[in-house]
């Protein structure tokens, strides 16, 4: 029976859907962070459970083919780029074998037309937000990421898939708080006072947002502080100030405060331009989602007589893209600050054909089947836990042609499909599609049609 710290030899003969190498021995499953298939490992029991272990590599006895070997391994310790040590072609093979996977596993549909997934051409750098915990380590303020499964902040100066600006903006912000002695959060203690760094900056515009998440309102020398920020870096236009004095993961508290410029920066996405407030989602790999929301639409094959539904809606990103091609775009979101957002991006575009509300989708739902808007269009764009069965429910009852599913979990939105199927929906095709390079991540979009509907 294999016990913690026993050495064995094994080969690795799959990656989990996080990507661990996956190993078999003595009946048991382990998973081994930086192994790959085809690997030939001497490795170390680090854990075992009744049917599972974990394990780390002592030595390569032979590698794969498709190992990246230049990865800086401080990028697979915290997660940062946790796939990073598998080649780029192998990264795309993988994201779409995660999604057959998940249906036939999750829906059980086997025969599925799930595309290759689309890819990056430069497939590094592309992050255009950051969030940094802002820590003491060796008795200095620092910035970086936490060591995987652990609150260990482990210093990081090259964040490797971000936009190289905002990683100056960071360095530049972490010795300022140095400078003016401004005293990093302490988890255990509950003491000091910056727990976070969040950077965002416009793809097209170059617009950058700093937002400064601390545990109480007063900052010491704050004004001076501001003052060498837009001294550096004059694209920022946007400072804020978030309060969060409570315990746990949450990066953002309730209190906003405005500290220099605006409350939003603008960037452009498929021809519009958008306004993004501090707490509002906007996707993080701008390039890839202009290839996402267009493969969503290109699925959607939009007509000028279409009435559209955009569920999730965010600051009307997918809705306000299609919004001159059809009819009517009706528009639900439960953040206050982006459903702002959406409406004032319609005007700054000149789109008088979409309205937005604030409320649970569901509920939305319910209101407009009361005054007879029946959309023959959907479009949702969930976060990772999927959509409510109360939600499929509602939108089933609406009865649309076709339903765009735009999906960030394969296994949620393969759950999902498998309840459409129920209420008479078909899955035609899904195209995956790389948001996150060098991560396990993979984005979708799943197109389900009504099974007694006209739409091709």
């Amino acid at each position: 029976m294999l016990k913690k710290n026993d050495v064995i030899e094994v080969e690795i003969v799959d990656l989990s859907h996080e990507g661990a190498g996956v190993a078999k021995a003595e009946g048991l499953v382990f998973f081994v962070e930086n192994a790959l298939p085809g690997e030939l490992i001497r490795m170390r029991v680090l854990k075992v459970n009744k049917k599972i272990g974990f394990g780390k590599v002592e030595e390569f006895l032979r590698t794969s083919d498709q190992r990246n070997q230049n990865l800086d391994m401080a990028y697979l310790r915290t997660g940062i780029a946790d796939l990073g040590h598998l080649s780029y072609p192998a990264q795309l093979d993988f994201k779409r074998k995660q999604v057959k996977d998940s249906l036939y596993k999750i829906a059980g549909i086997a025969d599925a037309e799930v595309l290759p997934t689309l890819g990056m051409d430069e497939p590094l750098h592309y992050r255009n937000k950051a969030q940094v915990p802002v820590r003491r380590v060796k008795d200095q303020l620092e910035t970086g990421f936490f060591r995987k499964h652990s609150h260990d902040l482990l210093p990081i100066e090259d964040f490797y898939i971000q936009d190289p600006v905002i990683d100056q903006v960071i360095l530049f912000t972490r010795d300022l708080l140095r400078r003016f002695d401004i005293k990093p959060y302490d988890e255990k203690e509950r003491t000091g006072l910056i727990r976070s760094l969040v950077v965002r900056r416009g793809h097209y515009s170059g617009e950058i947002m700093v937002i400064l998440v601390t545990t109480r309102p007063k900052i010491f020398r704050i004004d001076q502080l501001v003052e060498r920020l837009i001294e550096a870096f004059p694209a920022i236009k946007s400072i804020m100030q978030n309060i969060n004095d409570q315990p746990g993961n949450a990066i953002f508290g309730k209190d906003w405060r405005m500290l220099y410029g605006q409350d939003y920066i603008t960037d452009q996405m498929l021809g519009n331009d958008f306004q993004i407030a501090a707490p509002a989602f906007y996707q993080v790999n701008t390039e890839m989602a202009e290839k996402l929301y267009q493969t969503a639409i290109d699925f959607s094959g939009l007509t000028a007589e279409d009435m559209v539904l955009d569920a999730y809606s965010g600051i009307g990103t997918i809705g306000l893209s299609v919004a001159k091609q059809v009819k009517q775009v009706y528009g639900v979101e439960v953040i206050p600050e982006a459903v702002e957002n959406s409406r004032k991006n319609a005007e700054i575009n000149g789109i008088t054909n979409a309205s937005y509300v604030c409320a649970a989708a569901e509920k939305a739902i319910q209101d407009w089947l009361k005054e007879g808007i029946r959309p023959n269009v959907i479009l949702v764009d969930p976060p990772r836990k999927g959509l409510t069965a109360s939600f499929i429910k509602a939108s089933s009852a609406m009865q649309p042609d076709k339903i765009t599913y735009i999906s960030c979990n394969p296994a949620t939105m393969a759950r999902d499909i498998k309840l459409y199927q129920e209420q008479g929906y078909t899955l035609k095709q899904v195209q995956p599609v790389d948001l996150f390079p060098q991560t396990h991540h993979v984005e979708a979009v799943s197109l389900l049609i009504r099974a007694d509907s006209s739409a091709k």
